[in-house]
Order: C-alpha cells, then structure tokens, then sequence
C-alpha cells in the first residue's frame, strides 16, 4: 500500500501500567441506551481527567473556564439550554481507553469523555453524557436526543451527507493477534487472504475491512472471512481460542489491551496500523453533530484553545495517547472518501 501523504503514520502505543484485563467487560450496563453519570469537580473552572480510570490513566486536574467569545458562537437553543448533551457509543461492554465505567462502577471515564468535558466546560456549558450502543449514537443524534458525539468517529465523506465534524485526534486502525502469532499487516491488505478477522458492526473499520474483502474475492485470492462479535470482550476469548486470526479495532483499543494482557495467558500484539482514512489521507477523529446544526465551528473553536493553552496536551498525556496529537482542529476537513479503502 502508498504512504500516508498528509502525515506521516505513527507507531501507536500505549503504556496504561498495570490494568486489570477484564475492565472492559466487568463494568459496564448492558442495554441500548442510558444516562452515565458525570466526573463532579473540586472546585469550579476545573475538570479531572483521567479519573476512576481504575489504572488506564493518570489523574490530572486541569484549570478550563468558560472563553465568552466562543460561547457566543453557540446555536442559540444549545446557549439557552445551558446545557451540552454529549453521545458517546460505548454500551455494552465498554472500551477502554475511549469509554468505560470507572472504578466506582457507575461514572463514564475514558479518553472520550474527558476531551466532551473539557470543550463544554470552555463552552460554558453542563457536560450530560448519554451512552449508548454505536447504533443508537448516530439515532440520537439524528433524533436530537444529544447535540454532539465524542465516540472516536471517524471523519468520513459519506458521513457529511448527514454530520459536521470539529477534528481532534487522529485516527488510525491496528490489527489484533495472539501474542503466538507471527502474522503481520504490513500495510498490505493482500496479507489478508485466507485469514479469519473480527471487527465491529457498523463501524468505518468494518467498511474499510469489506472492501478489502471484495478486493481480494475480485483478484481470485483466498477468501477473507470477516466475523461478528457482541463486544469486545467476547472478541478476544474468540481470539484467544484461536477462532479468528485477528480483530481490526481502533488502535487505541488494540494497544491498551496489549498492555493489559502483557504476560497472561491471553497476551496480545499488535500486527499492524492502518489510517482510518484510506491509503492515501491520515484519518481524523471528530466530535459529531448533525449536520448544519451550527456546532462545528464553536466545538473546533473550542478545541483550539484547548490545544493553545496546553489542556489537550495534558488530556492526551494523562491517557497515553500523545502521539495521536493534531496540531488544530479543522472543521470538516477531507475525511475517508467515498471510494477509498
């Protein structure tokens, strides 16, 4: 496969420390849809990140306060509302580092309901946290339930016929495998064939996967089988019992289950990245809203002075995620094309 020719790939990894490997699964409600509740801070103008992590990530408390200007640019129903109601994605099981249930087996904590905070709490908004499936985040959001998603959506072309985007991370993919096995992506879907790999319904890591499942069934190559599981969980004890080869997941995902499992019987590995746009585009992760919404444009707004002021440096720090960093927030920048794999 071409290099990336915006930004350069990075070697993704996360050095969580000592995590029990069964977070994930042993934490989180079960159902479509619920309320989480939210990080209360000591004191006002601050916002912890990192806590109840049970591990994941080091506890920061960080100084942010409500920027005038940028509030003012709020759709006029959001500022009256007072209050920002944030979709993220994470039922049933849970995926750590992006969201979880914490330690105190009832907060939503995670990367991405860290970074929903800080923007509100620049905003001058209430940060309300409502977790769903991955489904039913995008029909809150088409339904109005929530006004924006912080879930680790990838900026997509197909997905602006719907939604406006503010960038804040970027998005790349890794490749799963038992620790055993010396299989390796190296870029190259071809690598693929004959293989059994898992990956999330409904996700971008699915389309990328069946497009390359097409491609290789068009170059007569061996076929690539892809599996479905309920949540992550359930996907590892299928990789660790060897019924698939691999699990395509979001990198972040991949690595700290590397850290957590380093030295277990179920121990890891990563087998290789891919940009969650394509070939040829890094992949961007954006807070979603519904399109023409009028959110984009104060939410990337609001990110910037995160990054200027040195909030989302730390955000990513405590979190072990700084090499995911952007250098600015755009609005709607060139997302996974409607064609590209």
């Amino acid at each position: 496969m071409s290099p990336l020719s915006l930004r350069s790939r990075l070697t993704r990894g996360l050095t969580a420390g000592t995590v029990l490997a069964s977070l994930a699964g042993g934490l989180a409600a079960c159902g479509g849809d619920s309320d989480a509740a939210t990080t209360t801070d000591s004191a006002a103008g601050t916002v912890t990140v990192g806590a109840l992590s049970n591990g994941a990530a080091q506890q920061t408390t960080l100084k942010v306060s409500e920027v005038k200007s940028i509030s003012a640019e709020l759709p006029k129903s959001v500022a009256k509302n007072g209050t920002l109601e944030i979709g993220v994605g994470f039922l049933p099981a849970g995926s750590p580092p992006l969201g979880y249930v914490g330690s105190d087996q009832k907060t939503l904590t995670g990367s991405e309901a860290d970074i929903s905070r800080l923007v509100a709490a620049v905003l001058g908004l209430k940060p309300e946290l409502k977790n769903s499936t991955w489904e039913n985040l995008f029909i809150g959001l088409d339904s109005g339930k929530v006004d924006v998603a912080f879930s680790n959506v990838t900026d997509t072309e197909e997905r602006k016929a719907k939604y406006e985007f503010a960038s804040y991370r970027e998005d790349n993919l890794g490749f799963a495998v038992k620790s055993t096995n010396s299989w390796n992506f190296d870029g190259n879907y071809e690598n693929l064939a004959g293989k059994t790999v898992a990956v999330g319904a409904g996700t971008n890591q699915e389309r990328i996967l069946l497009e390359w499942k097409k491609k290789l069934a068009a170059e007569g190559k061996k076929a690539l089988t892809v599996k479905y599981f309920q949540d992550n969980n359930s996907t590892y004890l299928a990789l660790a019992s060897g019924k698939i080869d691999a699990y395509l997941a979001p990198n972040p995902s991949v690595a700290y289950q590397v850290s957590s499992t380093k030295g277990s019987a179920k121990a890891v590995r990563n087998a290789g990245t891919y940009s969650g746009a394509g070939s040829s585009l890094q992949g961007l992760i954006a807070a979603t809203a519904k399109k023409n919404s009028g959110l984009a444009k104060p939410l990337a707004d609001a990110i910037n002075y995160l990054i200027k002021n040195g909030q989302y440096a730390k955000w990513l720090a405590a979190w072990n995620l700084s090499n995911e960093a952007v250098a600015k927030s755009e609005v709607n920048p060139p997302g996974l094309p409607l064609t590209d794999s």
